[in-house]
């Protein structure tokens, strides 16, 4: 399964087993980085769930207001479980926390970001379907969709993320002697390296299919609102024609650009970073190994961002909430 840090591994066809391969800079970068994603993160779900609970009476949005609300409390889980990895890695990669935390904001990291890529890609087909199919989608029940197909997304990656919960999640390092945190592939038989390497290569498999329908998805959309002519402004509104389009665009550029950003990078490095610490490529350079294990920690650095940029998401989703926070700040103004 996806980790949220680098592990034991052998490095070269000449290095002793067990060998610890690290990214120094972690430690170091990961603090501030985790120490400004937390407050920030912190603000803009709890705000984006605030306004999402007061919009709940507009029934023209539930179905999109349930993806929303269930994402924002995915990133939720997520940022409340940041301040024991800024512990972890301003102790040097050393676990301080109880084991069973260590196992909690494993499987919270785990479930964030499948559940992130899930909701983002039922946002994506729920806004193709309104624009392509605007009389069906509006005559459905859209709640009940919504609520079943959000509660489908966290039975399965609850489910998938069981392996966190039941499994050790704490290893010493017996070289520096402490104890690090989901870091023990050094621990796999050979038995079950083939089996752990299978999950990894299924995990990434899924989300490139995701990852195509979401492209796809937005395509369509794309294309369906180019097609469609501007119309003038009214003279009682005074919009500006082709505003609603381009808003729409934004919002696939946004969906396409949390992808691209944060999940991605991880997705692709992911497969040989698999092969290279479950010892199955050892004919590799050691420089190879080190540059696949820094790639690595960047890019989960870069998954971690995905809980400030859903927020954006939401604003050129629906024009509701876009409007909703203007008329709420613009009350507050004397």
């Amino acid at each position: 399964m996806t980790t949220p840090n680098t592990d034991f591994m052998t490095v070269g066809n000449n290095s002793p087993a067990n060998t610890f391969l690290d990214s120094e800079f972690r430690y170091t970068l990961f603090p501030i980085f985790y120490g400004l994603v937390f407050p920030l993160g912190l603000m803009a779900n709890c705000y984006a769930l605030y306004v999402l609970h007061h919009m709940r009476e507009c029934k023209a949005m539930n179905e999109i207001r349930i993806y929303m609300t269930n994402l924002t409390v995915a990133d939720l889980l997520f940022v409340v479980a940041l301040p024991f990895w800024i512990d972890y890695y301003k102790n040097h990669g050393n676990w301080r926390s109880p084991e069973f935390l260590c196992s909690i904001t494993g499987s919270l990291f785990f479930i964030n970001t499948y559940c992130s890529i899930l909701f983002l890609a039922v946002i994506s087909i729920n806004r193709y379907w309104a624009v392509t199919r605007p009389l069906v989608a509006a005559s459905s029940d859209s709640w009940k969709r919504g609520a079943i197909i959000s509660a489908l997304i966290w039975v399965i990656t609850l489910v998938a993320s069981i392996i966190y919960l039941t499994n050790p999640g704490i290893q010493k390092d017996k070289n520096k002697n402490i104890f690090r945190c989901f870091e023990g592939y050094q621990n796999e038989e050979d038995s079950e390296i083939k089996r752990v390497a299978f999950t990894h290569f299924i995990i990434i498999a899924v989300f490139f299919l995701v990852f195509l329908m979401v492209i796809v998805c937005n395509i369509l959309i794309a294309r369906a609102l180019l097609k469609q002519p501007i119309s003038q402004p009214r003279a009682s509104t005074g919009k500006r024609p082709g505003g609603t389009k381009r808003r729409a665009l934004r919002m696939l550029c946004t969906v396409t650009g949390v992808f691209v950003i944060c999940f991605l990078p991880h997705h692709v490095v992911q497969g040989p970073w698999v092969l290279s610490v479950l010892h199955l490529r050892k004919d590799w350079e050691d420089k190879t190994h080190q540059r696949l294990n820094d790639a690595h920690q960047i890019t989960l650095m870069l998954m971690g961002l995905n809980c400030l940029l859903d927020p954006l998401v939401y604003c050129f989703a629906t024009t509701m909430f876009r409007k909703y926070i203007q008329n709420h700040f613009t009350k507050e103004l004397p």
